[in-house]
Order: C-alpha cells, then sequence, then structure tokens
C-alpha cells in the first residue's frame, strides 16, 4: 500500500481525502497475513531446513553407492589410456542390478573397470580401489608367454590375442607383457591387467579377481576437458 506524501506550500497543507473502511479492509487483511507468516513458530522452519538437508544427504548416498561415482586416476598403470590425475566417471547401476536380482555382474572383455583389492602382501596397507582393463572372463584359460597374451575357450579353441583383436588395439599400442604363467578362470573370475603392462600391478600379481569384487564400469573421462571421452 502506498500513501501520498503531503504538499506543503503557501503556507497550506493538503491532505488526501479519507479511505474509506471498505478501502482499508484488503490492506488490513494483508497485515494480519503477514505477521500471521512472521510469527511461524521456529522449530517448524528449523524442521524444514533439516529435512531438506536429510533428503538431499539420502539422494547424494544412493546416487553414491547405487549409481555412479567420481574417481582421480593415481598413478601410471593404465597409460596410454588414462593419466595421472584423470576424473573419471565409474557406472554402477549394472552392478547394483545383479544384486538385486540375484545374477552376477560380469562385463564385457575390453572393458575397464573400478575394483577392490587386497595389497597388504604387496607392500601396500589393505584394500585398495584399483582400475584396469578386463582381459580372461569365466571360463578362459589365459596364457602369458614370450611377452604376449593368449585366451582361449570353447569358441576359440586356437587361442586369440586380445590386444590385437579387441576394439582398444585400434588405438593404443600395449607394449611387452612381462610373465610366463597360465590361469584357468572358474565361473565368477576375472583377470584383468593395465595397458601400461610394465609398470601395472595387476592379475599377473595377485592372481584372477572375483566379479563381486566389482564396484562398477569406467564410462566416462570428465577432465582434462580437452581429453573428455566415453569408453
Amino acid at each position: 500500500m502506498s500513501l501520498v506524501p503531503k504538499q506543503q506550500g503557501n503556507n497550506t497543507v493538503v491532505d488526501p481525502p479519507p479511505q474509506t473502511p471498505q478501502l482499508m479492509g484488503p490492506a488490513v487483511v494483508e497485515a494480519q497475513s503477514q505477521n500471521n507468516r512472521s510469527e511461524r513458530p521456529f522449530w517448524r522452519e528449523f524442521l524444514s531446513v533439516i529435512s531438506v538437508l536429510i533428503a538431499a544427504f539420502l539422494l547424494a548416498f544412493v546416487l553414491i553407492t547405487y549409481v555412479f561415482q567420481t574417481y582421480q586416476v593415481d598413478g601410471s598403470s593404465m597409460q596410454s589410456t588414462l593419466y595421472n590425475n584423470d576424473r573419471l566417471i565409474v557406472w554402477k547401476v549394472a552392478r547394483t542390478w545383479g544384486r538385486i536380482t540375484g545374477h552376477q555382474y560380469i562385463p564385457k572383455r575390453g572393458d575397464i573397470i573400478i575394483f577392490t583389492e587386497n595389497l597388504t602382501n604387496y607392500g601396500q596397507v589393505g584394500y585398495k580401489q584399483l582400475v584396469k582393463r578386463v582381459v580372461g572372463l569365466p571360463g578362459d584359460t589365459v596364457v602369458i608367454n614370450n611377452g604376449y597374451v593368449t585366451i582361449y575357450n570353447s569358441a576359440h579353441p586356437k587361442g586369440f590375442d586380445p590386444d590385437k583383436t579387441l576394439p582398444y588395439s585400434k588405438s593404443i599400442k600395449i607394449p611387452y607383457t612381462v610373465g610366463d604363467m597360465t590361469y584357468k578362470l572358474r565361473s565368477n573370475q576375472l583377470f584383468v591387467m593395465g595397458d601400461n603392462r610394465p609398470v601395472s600391478e595387476d592379475s599377473r600379481s595377485f592372481g584372477p579377481i572375483n566379479a563381486n569384487q566389482i564396484i562398477g564400469q569406467l564410462v566416462l573421462r570428465a577432465w582434462p576437458f580437452s581429453k573428455a571421452q566415453i569408453f
């Protein structure tokens, strides 16, 4: 509501005509409404804020636990695919759905995954989250010899080299693979290795991993922007 100021001049003062009660009604109602809002109990406002914060926390918890999570690369074991300090987005939905339905989540050969591994016996403390590429799948026989990896299974009884035949071989050159070993993978096991084989601590060191160790699959490098990439 606006008020008309008094005008002074020639020693006279002009006032606006008095308002009728009917015109004052809406203004009085408005003022009463504002007073009611200002008199809302403090505890209601406090509970409202707390409810919003709890809802935001629960939403963030659900998203990070079951949907996706961000990571930062620490080390050079995945060069020249991933580099130190790269920021990654890891997708967890497939693993989450597998646990809900009681089915084992098995990624595709060539996928890059995040998983947990106990490195106590390898000069490090406890469990760490590692990023590696899936090379061997359940049922495969993985043979490493003379710097090469060969996979044998029912579909390839004569064997094949994943580092030369899978799509990732077109964009990166895998260096000499150190080791002389043979692994027959069980129904829940995967053989994982870093792309930078000479410095990567992977299944050649700690053996195959179990599917239930998987946290999620790499889907996006978000940083640096100049190297953003969908996997």
